[in-house]
């Protein structure tokens, strides 16, 4: 399968100055464009692009507080900006550098210069993305980390947030690990926790949903646009998956091989809420189905019967 188009934003209020670009950049790029500063910063957020070229002099908000707050907002910031503008003083383009754009072309525009920019650029962001990446893995079991798991959180809980869309969360662990490494070993232990993360992630099927590693023997799966039922029946898949492999364990309580317990939070956010209460709360119920018996789905609806 080939790899996407690089997504490119355009913003301007011209629309002279964004149709130029657009025939310049279009054969080797998906095209999105703006005609000022509020609907940049939406595009930005829902678009997620891999460049923004940006002009400085607009009316209402400039490009200047544009490139502000893209690099003030963690889930953005690493998006690279590239003022375009007739102003050309070297005034200018150092406020430009030190608001955050990574480069400065000038009006008239010379399509073999932006091409060029724009493949340099594109390039240099491709090779920071995959260093990126690889900072974001778990060492042991090569799913996402905490790291890539709290920025998805972040970037999904706005996205939602604006569209009025429900964000699940479940959190789990794998039941008694401790009396499995007693008995079994740690190099057992890491054996079982990468079945565990190969289940999850063979289980978690749409590109949007994020399985990561919490912590220890703790697992996460964030799951976009997915409602309370859906993410209930998503975690009883993980549930049965991990049993279904049958890992010994002769010293559970439970039964004579792995379980997981699961908590299932679900919540519509608001742009001004806490992504952390959405945890808090996957947290508790994941408690609540270890108090249960463990080897259990807790979610929301059953926790308030």
């Amino acid at each position: 399968m080939a790899d996407p188009r690089p997504k490119i934003l355009v913003v301007d209020d011209i629309p002279s100055n964004v149709h130029v670009l657009s025939r310049i950049l279009k054969d080797d790029y998906d095209i999105y464009f703006a005609t000022d500063g509020e609907k940049a910063l939406e595009l930005v957020q829902a678009r997620m692009p891999d460049l923004v070229l940006l002009d400085i002099m607009m009316p209402g908000m400039d490009g200047y507080e544009v490139c502000s707050r893209i690099k003030a907002d963690a889930a953005i910031h690493d998006i690279p900006v590239i003022f375009i503008s007739a102003k050309s003083e070297v005034e200018d383009e150092t406020r430009g550098l030190e608001v955050g754009a990574i480069d400065f072309i000038t009006k008239p525009i010379s399509p073999p210069i932006v091409k060029a920019r724009v493949r340099n650029h594109l390039l240099l962001k491709r090779q920071a993305d995959l260093l990126r990446s690889l900072s974001f893995l778990d060492g042991l079991t090569g799913i996402a980390n905490r790291r890539r798991f709290d920025e998805a959180m972040l970037r999904e809980w706005r996205r939602c947030a604006r569209s009025h869309l429900p964000l699940s969360l479940i959190i789990l662990d794998v039941d008694h690990f401790k009396a499995y490494n007693d008995q079994y070993g740690h190099q057992a232990g890491d054996e079982c926790l990468r079945v565990v993360a190969e289940v999850l992630s063979e289980r978690a099927r749409r590109s949007c949903d994020l399985v990561a590693r919490y912590g220890g023997e703790e697992f996460v799966c964030l799951l976009p646009e997915t409602d309370g039922p859906g993410a209930a029946l998503v975690a009883e898949g993980f549930r049965a998956g991990v049993a279904e492999r049958r890992i010994p364990h002769a010293q559970s309580p439970v039964a004579p091989y792995v379980t997981i317990s699961l908590g299932v939070a679900t919540v519509v956010p608001t742009v001004d809420g806490n992504p952390e209460s959405l945890a808090q709360t996957a947290d508790q119920l994941l408690y609540q189905a270890k108090r249960a018996g463990r080897n259990r789905v807790q979610d929301a609806a059953v926790a308030a019967l």
